[in-house]
């Protein structure tokens, strides 16, 4: 079977889409790019060709097959956890004086997780935007708690242990066999009789599929770090413009708000970019500003939406400076100022911040597709349907289930338009996706 990679490498995220020759998506892989960008990117990428090879096996399940799917993941997370207790092991058996107390704690540590695999690794967590690395620090953080006052170690020592092991755990790349995991995830799943049956012939099948990457295309922040000749690789504006023209036709404007940066676009009826603004150099009112203000109000990511819109009364934030955010946070708050409300402002900011490039490219005609990482935040989406509809009436937004995924996806599509089905003799590599 005949694939074609897309890769956006982004400051925060790296994602991973393959599309066959009938520009299908078949595939897809993301994972944070926190400690190792060539490592961030080789999961996406493996992960991406895994979901591929799932999709195949799924095809025979029916109703049954979202079920299998998650099985499928948290089994391979649970790989992952191994791989973190045995990292978490060595580290704590170094500690001079310490290891034979804090070997036991992070064992027992560890070993809650396993039983906890299924509400810490399930289908709704992937869905708020959580990673591996976020999902088991949190719970390694509270449990660290608890053995901590059981067993009177040091909390913070028990906490090092996993800051130095997480990062040697996720710069670990290991190919788990995926008949295995496919096996497994179906008694996971418990199927039983017909379906069981058939389920695994389906595995055993996917598993001896052969894949060629037949094209490749990387974008994203990070671009240059990608291990591709320099004419595989394309803009950030190209690939988030014809991938969101691709998965919502009638888009005409696209508004990007990642992690570093955000951009405003216009394109025309086959996804070509006409005119675009981004952002000066400054990180301010992007992804990492948001994750800034996170970190600062001790709440996870994915609860800074939900929260700003619980808001009667937004305060007013006269900066989305990231270097000031903390200060004028506390001021804030010191004052009496409600969290929910200073979250509104922020969001607020944010798209004020957004909506001067979104003018000065040229306004928003037709319908907006919002793209990248803030997209999945429902107050940030709430406060750019406000502005767009007061300065420019009725529009429709659109708000893609895959967003993160369009710069992906449209790298993925200039790979396959770059090669040309019957111009590619079977066994020859891509000479350059030049699309």
């Amino acid at each position: 079977m005949r694939l074609y990679l897309g890769v956006d490498l982004g400051s925060t995220t790296s994602k991973a889409v393959v599309v066959d020759d009938d520009e299908h998506v078949i595939g897809r892989g993301i994972t944070n790019t926190r400690s190792n960008y060539d490592v961030a990117v080789e999961i996406a990428r493996r992960d991406a060709m895994t979901d591929a090879r799932l999709a195949l096996a799924l095809r025979v399940l029916g109703d049954d097959a979202a079920e299998v799917a998650e099985a499928f993941w948290i089994t391979t997370d649970l790989h992952r956890l191994e791989a973190l207790r045995q990292s978490c092991r060595s580290t704590a058996a170094a500690i001079p004086g310490e290891g034979p107390r804090l070997v036991p704690a992070v064992d027992m540590i560890l070993a809650r997780m396993v039983e906890e695999a299924g509400e810490l690794f399930n289908a709704q967590t992937r869905s708020r935007g959580s990673f591996f690395r976020d999902i088991v620090g949190a719970r390694f953080h509270a449990l660290a708690e608890e053995a901590s006052q059981r067993g009177g170690l040091d909390f913070e020592r028990v906490l090092g242990v996993y800051d130095r092991a997480i990062l040697d755990a996720e710069n670990q790349l290991f190919e788990l066999p995926f008949g295995d995991v496919f096996a497994a995830a179906v008694e996971r799943a418990m199927l039983t009789g017909a379906w069981r049956v058939a389920a695994l012939a389906s595995g055993r099948a996917a598993a001896a599929a052969t894949f060629e990457v037949a094209g490749f295309v990387g974008t994203g922040y990070g671009r240059a770090r990608l291990p591709f000749p320099r004419d595989c690789i394309r803009s950030e504006i190209l690939c988030h413009g014809l991938g969101a023209r691709t998965m919502l036709p009638r888009t005409r404007t696209v508004l990007d708000i990642g992690g570093q940066d955000t951009k405003a676009i216009q394109v025309d009826g086959a996804g070509l970019v006409t005119s675009f603004q981004m952002n000066d150099r400054c990180a301010a009112g992007c992804g990492r500003y948001l994750g800034y203000i996170a970190d600062e109000l001790s709440l996870g990511l994915h609860e800074l939406g939900p929260l700003a819109l619980t808001s009667k009364r937004p305060a007013r934030i006269t900066s989305t400076c990231t270097v000031f955010a903390g200060t004028e946070i506390r001021d804030l708050l010191s004052v009496g100022e409600k969290r929910e409300d200073v979250l509104a402002g922020l969001h607020r900011a944010i798209v004020t911040r957004a909506m001067s490039l979104l003018a000065r490219s040229g306004g928003v005609s037709e319908e907006l597709t919002f793209t990248g990482g803030v997209a999945r935040n429902p107050a940030a989406v709430a406060a750019l349907r406000d502005m767009v509809h007061a300065h420019y009436g009725p529009r429709t937004i659109n708000v893609h289930p895959d967003s993160i995924y369009t710069g992906a996806l449209g790298a993925a599509l200039f790979a396959r338009r770059g090669v040309p089905a019957d111009d590619l003799p079977d066994g020859k590599e891509c000479k350059g996706c030049n699309a």
